[in-house]
């Protein structure tokens, strides 16, 4: 089991799940976060004094898959963030050590579903 973390532009979320879908990957966290990287920020102008803007809306993803999903998983994020430009993202990948359903206790892979 892994958990798949995915920092990617607020523009691309709907390109992002929907090919997680055409992926068969259903199940996902959205978070709206900030942070800066390599745009390191912008400069705005408000009301004749010039204000630096080093964080940056993004959102993230967090997916938690079983391990045949990962390879499709991470794919599919690329496949629907990617612009070309500074800024597209950062997905990490880590081991997901243990998994339970509240609903129904079931614990691992089948929690995960």
């Amino acid at each position: 089991m892994k958990l798949i973390e995915a920092i990617i532009q607020p523009e691309a979320l709907e390109r992002v799940k929907n090919c997680l879908f055409e992926a068969d990957v259903h199940k996902m966290t959205v978070h709206r976060v900030r942070g800066c990287g390599q745009q390191r920020g912008y400069s705005e102008s408000y009301r004749g004094k010039i204000y630096k803007v080093n964080l940056l809306e993004k959102v993230k993803l967090e997916i938690a898959v079983n391990d045949k999903f990962v390879e499709p998983t991470i794919n599919a994020i690329i496949k629907g963030a990617r612009s070309g430009n500074i800024g597209d993202g950062k997905i990490f990948v880590t081991d997901l050590e243990r998994c339970i359903r509240i609903r129904t206790g079931e614990e691992g892979g089948e929690a995960i579903g």
